[in-house]
């Protein structure tokens, strides 16, 4: 390829200094016959100006574009799902490919005072609605418990049907459990498995949190109303999960959804932090968390209180577990130990064991389940009725037995 400006070059050797073209071909080494052309055609572009070099994002775009259609605009997510399809490239002609076609988006926030937390000071925890497509295109919701440490910024999810206080206490086990120990204080908003109401502005807490932070030995606090920022720390990882984690989420049932949810917080506590520069593993090893108490004392908020329905079912995540019939009526315990659930009396004896099942409003018979029902018209108990009895079985008493009470009334 020659360089540019090559016929002004010649044209000013040649036209204006008198030179021959032999004595410029001599002292150029373009031939006699190029430079000709030069004079006679003038500079042409090079064959290849204009065209556009491959990119190593080409043969993804047909897939970023797949990703766009479902509403995926993350770059950071739209980059990792691209790796997992062998994509060798870098982030940025991933950004500036998405720039152009992402929606505008207004954000506009009061501005807020920073606030950091000492080691083992402060976790903040939430729920989120996040929403998922299932296998009939209909599209469905589901709730996910988070919560971060606010020194390290370790962070845990848990995906759960209920939001209950049961779910709630439940979930927090599984937190402490995952962070290896338990924070001063545990900031949240006014959601009702917490507080019931307020007094003189200070909140009244629901019995049986209350009761599990003294056990635990964490103390409760509450956000400020309608000041959804002040516990910041957990509002952005809301949002990063249904940012983040669910776009392009795909999963066979709730089981697979909660064992990718734990892979992806592995991940994500792997990966420096914007805001500390640091991993937040590695700060975990520097919180100052109390130590988890004995597991006696926490294994039972893994237990819920179920009672049976007369149909001698128990209802535990949206399913109902069966149990034999003459348990009908009473309250039980359910909980979930692995891939089982077992449903116990108080006393701890196995009742039955199941295992769990991830489909809604699925009913899981029991083994023998409805066996001598019908025999006993469904009535777990013998009813007291009378008895009789022989003649001779009839106690015979004196008349002064008589005559004595006669004298008492």
């Amino acid at each position: 390829m020659k360089e540019g400006g090559i016929s002004i070059m010649l044209f000013e050797q040649i036209k204006l200094q008198g030179k021959s073209i032999m004595a410029v071909s001599r002292e150029t080494g373009i031939s006699r016959n190029t430079i000709k052309k030069y004079f006679k055609e003038g500079e042409q572009p090079h064959k290849n100006k204009g065209k556009r070099l491959g990119s190593k994002l080409d043969s993804f775009k047909e897939l970023i574009d797949h990703l766009l259609l479902q509403g995926i605009y993350n770059c950071q997510v739209i980059f990792e799902r691209l790796q997992e399809f062998g994509y060798q490239g870098g982030i940025s002609i991933v950004k500036d490919y998405v720039k152009g076609k992402r929606p505008p988006a207004i954000k506009v926030a009061p501005a807020v005072r920073r606030y950091e937390s000492k080691a083992g000071q402060q976790a903040q925890m939430d729920w989120g609605i996040m929403k998922y497509r299932d296998l009939t295109g209909e599209v469905r919701k589901v709730a996910v418990f988070v919560i971060v440490l606010g020194f390290s910024r370790t962070c845990y999810i848990e995906f759960s049907r209920r939001c209950d206080i049961w779910s709630l206490l439940r979930c927090l086990v599984h937190a402490f459990e995952y962070f290896g120990g338990i924070p001063q204080t545990i900031l949240t908003d006014r959601m009702k498995t917490v507080i019931e109401s307020t007094d003189h502005g200070k909140p009244v807490w629901q019995e049986k949190f209350q009761h599990f932070a003294i056990e635990m030995g964490f103390v409760p606090k509450v956000c400020r109303v309608r000041r959804p920022q002040t516990k910041g720390k957990v509002e952005r990882l809301v949002h990063y999960v249904r940012d983040n984690f669910m776009p392009g989420r795909q999963f066979i049932d709730f089981g697979d959804l909660q064992s990718q949810a734990i892979s992806w917080c592995d991940k994500v506590n792997q990966r420096k932090h914007a805001t500390t520069g640091e991993k937040p593993m590695v700060l975990l090893k520097k919180e100052k968390l109390k130590p988890l108490p004995e597991s006696s004392l926490y294994d039972r908020y893994r237990w819920e209180p179920r009672r049976v329905d007369r149909e001698c079912f128990v209802s535990f995540d949206g399913v109902k577990y069966g149990v034999p019939w003459r348990y009908c009526g009473q309250e039980l315990k359910v909980g979930r130990l692995g891939d089982d659930v077992f449903i116990v009396e108080d006393d701890g004896s196995i009742v039955e064991q199941h295992k769990v099942c991830y489909q809604s409003r699925k009913h899981v018979y029991a083994k023998d389940q409805y066996v001598g029902l019908a025999e006993q018209d469904g009535i777990p108990y013998e009813p007291p009725i009378a008895q009789q009895i022989a003649l001779d079985e009839v106690e015979i008493r004196s008349l002064s037995v008589y005559a004595a009470l006669s004298e008492v009334i």
